[in-house]
């Protein structure tokens, strides 16, 4: 029985570490035999060694250990936290997440995605896209379909909505990120947008993460409200490991017995999720506070936190906005922050 943070853990998940020069053919030979034990592989190809992920139950364990006598294998080690693919022990180094041509979230550059709660209008989605554009945003973020907390209120435009946002695309030339809310409706969703959004309500649904699992589109899955960081990664490991590597971590503020925000954001998440996990971490001080004062001391927060980018909402007539108006950016303050946030990544050696 292996100790872990939450909690103990006594699986069989192995990692077969191969030799740094071990040959094509030898890694396809372990590989099979590990799937022949009735494993799934997930082979991760770094620059010197190649490291396989046996991912399974306790009745191969022996056989899997007797691997390490195995043509170009190295070690054979027991994988220890119960997220297994988005463990640092199966993948040492940070992930990099392209989410379009050029457009990538990890490594040394920060990403910001910026754009209003909900589209609305032709001409409020191209306002919006044509302001956080010229400010220096790198993807634009708009709800097509939107989960609210009544019933009663605005829901979103849905398919007008995602045309809307591809239009705006060629427009500005951002790659555009939306939410999707059942699974039926991915694959549609996948058509227009280049990232796919896992709200906070949605974080636990697994039948939606097992279908995104399957899509050859990046995925910002956001922290739930009551969510600890393991069962975000556990969430996580629902995507990953259906076969699609493209995640992206969301910070966006948790439910707690202060009222002064809307929620509070949990920083400590950033330098946790980056120590436990190698994929990259972003957040949302928009939905972290709900007022639009304090979103742009926390976005400088989170850089310094170690974030890999941060997720702002920006629109052009927030008084008027159908959704989250209260903690919505004006576009001249939007300009602002990234002028600030210039020197903040800077600072913590990240440029953007």
């Amino acid at each position: 029985m292996t100790t872990r943070a939450g909690g103990t853990y006594s699986g069989a998940d192995m990692i077969v570490v191969m030799k740094a020069g071990a040959t094509p053919e030898e890694i396809s030979g372990v590989i099979a035999d590990i799937e022949r034990l009735g494993y799934r592989t997930h082979p991760i190809h770094g620059v010197e060694k190649t490291i396989v992920a046996a991912i399974g139950d306790e009745r191969g364990k022996v056989q899997l250990q007797s691997l390490e006598s195995a043509a170009g294998v190295e070690a054979v080690v027991p994988i220890l936290k119960p997220f297994k693919l988005a463990s640092r022990q199966v993948r040492p180094g940070d992930t990099i997440v392209e989410l379009a041509d050029g457009v990538t979230i990890g490594g040394d550059k920060l990403a910001v995605m910026a754009g209003p709660c909900s589209v609305e209008s032709e001409d409020q989605i191209f306002a919006a896209a044509d302001a956080v554009k010229q400010a220096g945003a790198h993807v634009l973020r708009g709800g097509a379909f939107k989960p609210r907390t009544s019933p009663y209120s605005f829901q979103g435009l849905g398919r007008e909505g995602l045309e809307l946002l591809a239009r705006a695309r060629e427009r500005t030339g951002l790659p555009v990120i939306t939410e999707v809310l059942d699974p039926h409706d991915v694959d549609v969703v996948a058509e227009y947008a280049d990232v796919l959004q896992v709200g906070a309500r949605n974080v636990q649904n697994f039948a939606l993460l097992k279908r995104l699992g399957k899509i050859q589109r990046p995925v910002l899955l956001k922290r739930g409200m009551m969510t600890t960081l393991e069962e975000l990664l556990m969430a996580a490991e629902y995507i990953l490991s259906e076969g699609n590597s493209r995640v992206v971590l969301c910070e966006r503020g948790i439910r707690t017995f202060e009222t002064a925000t809307r929620n509070t954001l949990d920083l400590n998440a950033v330098p946790v999720l980056k120590e436990w996990a190698h994929l990259p971490v972003i957040v949302d001080p928009s939905h972290g506070t709900g007022h639009w004062q304090y979103v742009t001391p926390m976005a400088y927060a989170a850089v310094a936190a170690g974030a890999d980018g941060v997720m702002i909402e920006v629109h052009p007539d927030p008084a008027h906005a159908l959704s989250d108006g209260a903690q919505s950016l004006k576009p001249a303050r939007f300009a602002e922050l990234m002028t600030g946030l210039r020197k903040f990544a800077e600072a913590a050696g990240r440029t953007l």
